[in-house]
């Protein structure tokens, strides 16, 4: 009997489509690719234009060399590339993409249209290909450089396009790539559109100018100049001063060559370099870009290509780490001149000063521990602000109302589910006082509780919160006299437009205002005075560190951030009145000992445990 072989080559389509497996994981792995073709096609100008976050389309133009209809062809072929000839080049890389699997591999699981042409020919060429296979080449009209849309990315694979996320999640992922490749080519005209809406418009302009359009225009305030020359690496760049460090990674990009790559090892060099500067669970923004020999690293050991390995490793991070240490040094130590202004001190000698006068309250007694002690003068203001403060109090929990929630509707995993509180919270009293500005003290019958006022009361908040969505009724909304327009960053403006539906559930009314701005035309009527840019851009924040938990819903992540930023602070001084109206609320919620995000809230002490401890 013939034996029969087992080993047969893959067919040119299956090979494709596991080669795309590595190159093509979701819509943001086609703008990187063609991006960077059009970097390296010499381009000056680069439009991108997506449609439903890339499934619909992803579509690039520039105005770059263009091909010629053999090379447009051969685009698409596996292992065709115009950028190393020989094994050796692989060590000598000065452009993006090379290793010539990209276009074969989009081509393998969308349908892709390319139109090019070279300035000096008289026409251009279309190429058409759906799933890899070739339907048609054909002269057309095109202007000078190229112009490739991807439609329908796994329109012939189901189970790929059934893995994609939610639009607002892929729609981040490509304007994480946009930005990588935007920042280190600042002389590059970038644009970018969403379904139709700009969200980028990036001129040719210098790399402060650059990240400042990427964004924030506040961003040259907040970062220090990084320069350094060795015989090693050329490091140059920017980096955030300490007081503007954040809890989240998001602003942290590293340049190899003009390459964005991911390195822990580098991100530890620099937070070394920030020790003692920040706190613990803050990280710096840096934006750094290093220069070195091609031959001296190896930038292929990933699919990806967001890795590098260095010859020299440690002697990149000890000069990385001396870099960013002295131009911290020099932010700190330098003074800070304005070069537009004239350099003279505008004060006028001849005129009188007037000494700071000092008021003295000859009423006032240290020893006195009642309502008498507090200044004369300030009596009646006191007594309004009071008055004052319990309406608000009251007006919040006035919807307020205990739900049956689920430990997983409250933010905590399961295993954090707290136990029944020893002591019995329905006879306490509600009466306390403020230790340190930070805690509550409360007595008890059967012992002693210490409450976390920051805490706690986000835990009341986010309960509250939570309840608009099983009422089905959004909260109420005072509507602003002056509405306030907010400029987000092309990232929070896409967050925004997600959240609107929670948003508008938890009271505000916020809508869309051009290119990456919102109005915001009224705020929870039961929160008060608060600063409306400050609680839009920290709920955000908030929102996008607690995505690292995937289980979490969306409605809940907003109601923990909302509560996060709503809630009252340490340091705030609170009334009796305050002090028993939160405890009231605190012991009516479902889940009073942890917070929303599973810190502990209250800690007891029971009498018998302070008995023990008297009678040693």
């Amino acid at each position: 009997m013939p034996m029969q072989n087992v080993i047969t080559l893959l067919p040119e389509s299956v090979a494709n489509q596991i080669a795309a497996g590595e190159v093509v994981q979701r819509p943001a792995s086609i703008v990187k690719e063609l991006l960077e073709n059009a970097i390296d096609a010499k381009a000056t100008f680069i439009k991108l234009i997506v449609k439903d976050a890339g499934r619909t389309l992803v579509q690039v133009i520039d105005n770059g060399i263009g091909m010629n209809p053999v090379d447009a062809r051969m685009a698409f072929e596996r292992h065709a590339t115009s950028k190393i000839k020989k094994a050796e080049d692989l060590f000598d890389l000065h452009t993006k993409g090379f290793r010539g699997e990209a276009l074969a591999s989009i081509a393998a699981v969308a349908q892709v249209e390319l139109k090019t042409k070279r300035e000096e020919d008289l026409v251009g060429q279309l190429i058409e290909i759906e799933g890899n296979k070739f339907i048609r080449q054909e002269e057309c009209q095109a202007p000078t450089g190229s112009s490739f849309s991807v439609k329908n990315l796994f329109f012939n694979i189901p189970a790929r396009r059934n893995f994609l996320k939610e639009d607002s999640i892929e729609l981040k992922h490509i304007i994480d790539e946009f930005e990588r490749v935007a920042m280190p080519h600042p002389g590059i005209h970038f644009q970018m559109f969403s379904n139709g809406h700009e969200l980028y418009n990036l001129p040719a302009s210098n790399l402060m100018e650059r990240i400042s359009g990427l964004f924030s225009k506040t961003m040259q305030s907040k970062l220090v100049q990084v320069n350094e020359v060795t015989d090693v690496v050329k490091i140059s760049g920017y980096i955030g001063k300490p007081e503007s460090a954040k809890k989240r990674r998001g602003d942290q990009y590293f340049f190899v060559n003009d390459r964005f790559i991911k390195s822990a090892y580098l991100n530890h060099s620099v937070a070394e370099a920030y020790r003692d500067l920040i706190p613990g669970d803050a990280h710096p923004a840096y934006y750094l870009f290093l220069e070195v020999n091609p031959h001296t690293i190896d930038i292929n050991i990933h699919p990806t290509k967001t890795e590098v390995k260095f010859q020299d490793e440690k002697m990149i991070y000890a000069l990385l780490h001396s870099a960013v240490k002295r131009a911290l040094g020099k932010a700190n130590l330098a003074p800070s001149l304005d070069f537009n202004s004239e350099m003279s001190f505008d004060i006028d000698y001849t005129k009188a000063v007037n000494q700071p006068q000092v008021t003295v309250n000859k009423d006032y007694n240290p020893f006195r521990t009642d309502s008498a002690q507090k200044h004369t003068y300030h009596r009646e203001t006191e007594s309004a602000q009071q008055k004052n403060n319990k309406q608000n109090w009251e007006s919040l929990y006035a919807s307020y109302s205990s739900t049956d929630l689920s430990t997983e509707s409250m933010g905590l995993p399961v295993e954090q589910a707290p136990q029944q509180a020893m002591l019995d919270y329905e006879h306490t009293d509600y009466k306390g006082f403020q230790l340190y500005l930070k805690y509550i003290v409360a007595p008890h019958p059967n012992g002693l509780l210490v409450i976390d006022q920051q805490r706690a009361h986000e835990r009341i908040l986010y309960e509250h919160y939570i309840a608009t969505r099983a009422q089905k009724t959004s909260a109420a909304s005072q509507q602003m006299l002056f509405p306030v327009t907010l400029e987000l960053t092309p990232n929070d403006f896409a967050l925004t437009a997600t959240l609107m539906p929670h948003f508008k559930l938890l009271g505000f009314d916020i809508e869309p205002f051009g290119k990456n701005t919102v109005v915001v035309q009224g705020t929870p009527a039961e929160l008060g005075e608060f600063n409306t840019q400050e609680m839009i851009e920290g709920i955000l924040e908030t929102y996008k560190l607690n995505t690292f938990d995937t289980k979490l819903d969306p409605f809940e992540n907003m109601c923990i951030s909302m509560a996060k930023h709503a809630g009252i602070k340490y340091g705030k001084v609170l009334q009796d009145e305050e002090i028993s109206l939160m405890l009231q609320h605190l012991f009516l919620c479902e889940n009073p000992m942890y917070s929303p995000s599973g810190k502990p809230v209250i800690m007891e002490m029971g009498k018998t445990e302070l008995d023990a401890f008297f009678k040693k």
